[in-house]
């Protein structure tokens, strides 16, 4: 009996024996598989940097040689354009003494252009500093002086001028007028082209038929009063209504309204002086500034 539990001891002995191997078999061949799987995933990340870099190496390189491309067009372009001034070059050497001297007369009638525009910037200047000493006792917000694409404004409100929906202008707007008229009829190689502008607002009267009509009235009252009133010849004048459709500002509010209702007058140079200056390069008569 003792020899038998002693045989089962061994046999339990060797037993737990070989499972604690068999188990640190296991847990090595485990440990194995998990670095080869690390391993594996190593090289696969790596192989994506690679692959990577390679598109990367593939995109540089066409840009390259897209770059290439490129100035090597330039390089053909720039051979052709010197080529075509070469060609111009010997045409140039054999340009005639009348081909010169064509040359010689545009650029002094160009020079010549360039006095009289600085000319015409100095009167434009000399009238705008007359119209605003002249005017220095009016209300800016009523009458503002300004140049635009080279020529004098002059504008003036209609609250200023005439009563809401009228073309009568008002007794103390006749001030202004003469003031304006007195500097105008200082330079009477300039013409004198009063503009009416209204806002979007509709009228419709017995005697007005629309704001066309309102702002052609408006002005030909103004220009009347310049003539008969103040002695500026009618052949430098010239009456227009735009009606609504050369506002200053839009026509939202009130005050906006108000801004676009208003007559310009605008001191212009007379049109066959111009044309002469533009023909010529000569510059046009004094003018008669005070």
């Amino acid at each position: 009996m003792k020899r038998l539990l002693f045989a089962c001891a061994i046999l339990s002995l060797l037993s737990s024996c070989a499972s604690k191997k068999r188990l640190a078999e296991i847990k090595a061949l485990q440990e194995a598989r998990d670095k080869a799987q690390a391993s594996l995933n190593d090289c696969d990340r790596r192989t994506a940097d690679l692959r990577t870099q390679l598109a990367t190496r593939e995109t540089d390189i066409q840009n390259k040689d897209k770059q290439l491309g490129d100035l090597q067009n330039q390089l053909d372009y720039l051979k052709k354009n010197n080529t075509n001034l070469l060609d111009r070059m010997a045409d140039l050497s054999v340009v005639s003494k009348a081909g010169a001297e064509s040359m010689k007369k545009s650029l002094e009638t160009i020079a010549g252009m360039s006095s009289s525009m600085q000319k015409k910037d100095s009167i434009n200047l000399v009238l705008v500093r007359s119209l605003k000493r002249s005017l220095e006792d009016v209300n800016d917000e009523d009458v503002q002086v300004e140049v635009r694409g080279g020529v004098v404004y002059v504008s003036i409100s209609d609250k200023m001028l005439f009563r809401s929906g009228s073309y009568d202008i008002n007794a103390r707007a006749e001030t202004v007028l003469g003031k304006v008229a007195k500097v105008a009829a200082d330079h009477k190689d300039l013409n004198i082209l009063v503009e009416g502008h209204t806002d979007i607002v509709p009228i419709s009267t017995q005697y007005i038929k629309d704001n066309w009509d309102l702002s052609v009235l408006r002005a030909t009252s103004v220009v009347r009063m310049l003539q008969t009133k103040f002695g500026i010849s009618p052949a430098r004048l010239t009456a227009g209504g735009r009606g609504e459709y050369a506002p200053k500002a839009d026509n939202a509010t009130a005050s906006t309204r108000q801004v676009n209702r208003r007559t310009e007058i605008i001191l212009t140079p007379k049109l066959d002086q111009f044309f002469n200056l533009v023909s010529t390069g000569e510059e046009g008569p004094a003018t008669d500034a005070k």
